[in-house]
């Protein structure tokens, strides 16, 4: 059996969700409650020494980090998450590193818990949250061709990363109404089996 250490809110977690539901994969769930610490026990970080999520074990092996795990599926389970060519890997790998590179880590939980604490009362959580998704979005849509996916005319890496970030966005009040791009591309990508079975309002938590 498949198994997913994750966390319901965890946008890598989310980011490896619907990979494993586009591979039309069965996997269990094994909850690391990030707010409660769980991922500072023994036993994950036995799995994880860094005490991060998500940690899957498939095919008789153990595999940390998001983006990772997904190219070791996509690799593996014949997604055709990248274009063919060369240049269209890279520009979608750009737009997906956009958002897991330089926003998320921001975004960590861990990250804006010690600035706020750190901050003496002048930054709040969703100041934090809203200061760094905001700017970040407006420059991926600028970023963006238009369309239905974020690179091309099919579903790839970067579509993967926007959408656990969006969820992120809506939850400490990101507006997108002046994203058009994102809001269409979030719009049809909600439509996908994979994409909404993921969505953390899914997780039994």
């Amino acid at each position: 059996m498949i198994t997913l250490h994750d966390y319901w809110r965890s946008t890598a977690s989310y980011r490896v969700r619907i990979t494993l539901g586009l591979a039309g994969l069965e996997w269990q769930s094994n909850l690391i409650n990030l707010v409660e610490g769980e991922q500072s026990t023994q036993a994950h970080l036995a799995r994880n020494p860094q005490g991060l999520v998500p940690v899957l074990e498939i095919d008789g092996q153990s595999f940390t980090q998001s983006m990772a795990i997904i190219e070791y599926l996509n690799e593996t389970r014949s997604l055709s998450l990248l274009p063919d060519e060369p240049v269209g890997r890279a520009k979608a790998r750009a737009l997906a590193y956009a958002i897991a590179m330089d926003l998320h880590p921001v975004c960590n939980l861990r990250v804006a818990k010690y600035a706020v604490g750190q901050s003496n009362g002048a930054i709040t959580m969703e100041g934090w949250m809203q200061a760094h998704i905001a700017p970040a979005l407006e420059a991926f849509e600028a970023m963006l061709e238009g369309g239905n996916y974020c690179y091309g005319d099919r579903l790839s890496l970067a579509d993967i990363c926007l959408v656990p970030q969006l969820y992120n966005a809506h939850r400490w009040g990101v507006s997108l109404d002046a994203l058009p791009k994102i809001s269409r591309i979030e719009a049809h990508l909600a439509t996908i089996p994979a994409f909404a079975a993921a969505h953390p309002d899914q997780s039994p938590h």
